[in-house]
């Protein structure tokens, strides 16, 4: 399949401005998206993409300069060319092994998580990633009940699973991510976790005992409630996705709602964070 890459170069780049573009995106058919300096790539089969969706895309942020280039991609061997261009196995805290089935697995890695991209991206790599997995393998999982909001590729619930936890729920906006997802437990042959298509309004009615954010600043301050209502009395909710200067506001905004600060994890100006439910 031929895809058409449109290269979005944002000034100043903003972050929220990236998350309302890529998600009004994937509603138009964009599969895949690379962050990069000043901005991103977009990915989409040539068969859906029309000019109209760029035009009708929206941005409220007045300052924000956004200009495009949109070039044809031919047909390709995805695995290679995301194995030669775009995705070096990662290893985190010599524990977990994130690699794609084109790569062997590391000799003594305990958790070994295998990710296909859909397209040729989608691997969930990045700072708030490693966080979040640090936070999940000093936590006690056996016979957990997990919640995985913005689960992206999965490699959260995944790893959640093979932690011990009993139940996972992982639920995600983007179509791309709830089929990839779906793709990755079955890879790594996880058959206790349930991926959802949706947002906050799809978190099952039974409480958590643990549930994981990593999406962004705006929609955690605005799920936080919801996040806490679904966690049981002194579960745990650990969030990610956002930067140094806005663990203020999130603490804040969770404390409003009976979670209480734990730990604080950060990399590279990236925080995640976790809190008790009291």
């Amino acid at each position: 399949m031929d895809y058409i890459k449109v290269t979005f170069t944002l000034n100043p780049v903003i972050p929220e401005a990236r998350e309302i573009l890529t998600a009004q995106l994937g509603e138009s058919g964009f599969e895949s998206f690379v962050d990069t300096d000043n901005g991103f790539e977009a990915y989409i089969p040539s068969n859906l993409f029309s000019k109209n969706i760029l035009d009708d895309l929206f941005v409220p942020f007045g300052n924000i300069k956004i200009s495009t280039k949109t070039e044809s991609i031919k047909e390709q061997n995805w695995n290679k060319t995301w194995e030669e261009n775009f995705f070096n196995p990662i290893i985190i805290d010599n524990e977990v092994m994130i690699r794609g089935s084109f790569h062997h697995k590391k000799e003594n890695i305990k958790y070994d998580i295998v990710i296909d991209p859909k397209m040729a991206f989608g691997t969930g790599h990045h700072e708030t990633t490693s966080l979040m997995m640090k936070f999940i393998l000093e936590e006690d999982m056996n016979g957990k009940r997990v919640l995985d909001m913005g689960c992206g590729t999965g490699i959260l619930s995944i790893l959640c699973s093979m932690r011990g936890a009993s139940q996972v729920t992982g639920i995600d906006i983007e179509e791309w991510a709830y089929n990839n997802a779906i793709e990755n437990c079955e890879k790594n042959n996880i058959n206790n976790v349930k991926i959802i298509h949706g947002d906050a309004g799809s978190i099952e009615t039974e409480p958590y005992d643990i549930i994981l954010a990593n999406i962004n600043r705006n929609i955690l301050l605005n799920d936080i409630g919801k996040y806490a209502t679904s966690l049981k009395k002194d579960g745990k909710l650990i969030l990610s996705g956002f930067y140094e200067n806005d663990l203020n506001i999130i603490n804040e905004e969770a404390k409003k709602h009976g979670l209480k600060n734990l730990f604080i994890k950060s990399d590279n100006n990236w925080v995640s964070s976790s809190y008790r439910k009291m």
